[in-house]
């Protein structure tokens, strides 16, 4: 087993944050668009490449933002899909390099598309993983980078 590190992007537009909206067993929730680096492939080129591929937009990282891991502890999945058993995140606020939106490449998995949401409006929102959604806001206010610990995940 590897540990795959991978990039998301926060990406902020005229007081918006962009989203995947995703589906899984009749269930909506969102993530943050971006996944793996490439071999040889710095994580400011990771979430370019992610986050233009998942949403369509080309995006500038501004500044590292956070880092957290997520484990699986289900032996079993960790034998099935032993390149995501253990993926650490490196997440990078964004803006976009301009409105111009193309179609997305290579959605991730269990994505339907992408959706703006007012960086108030995001109290209801199901956006996973829940550790970094609660703290988004408190960055944008501060600007220090943090932690945000390890996720264990059963199933």
């Amino acid at each position: 087993m590897a540990i795959r590190n991978a990039a998301k992007g926060v990406i902020i537009h005229e007081g918006k944050l962009l989203l995947n909206r995703c589906m899984m067993d009749g269930e909506l929730y969102y993530t943050l668009p971006g996944g793996g680096q490439n071999q040889y492939e710095d994580m400011k080129d990771a979430v370019v490449r992610e986050c233009s591929e998942e949403t369509g937009y080309t995006v500038i990282p501004d500044r590292f933002m956070a880092l957290y891991e997520y484990v699986w502890d289900n032996l079993e999945l960790r034998e099935k899909y032993p390149d995501h058993a253990h993926t650490v995140y490196h997440v990078f606020l964004c803006h976009l390099a301009d409105e111009n939106q193309h179609p997305p490449t290579e959605l991730d998995s269990n994505q339907t598309g992408v959706e703006w949401f007012n960086l108030d409006a995001l109290d209801g929102v199901s956006l996973i993983p829940e550790r970094l959604a609660d703290h988004i806001k408190d960055f944008l206010i501060d600007g220090i980078p943090k932690f945000h610990g390890t996720e264990h995940v059963e199933n």
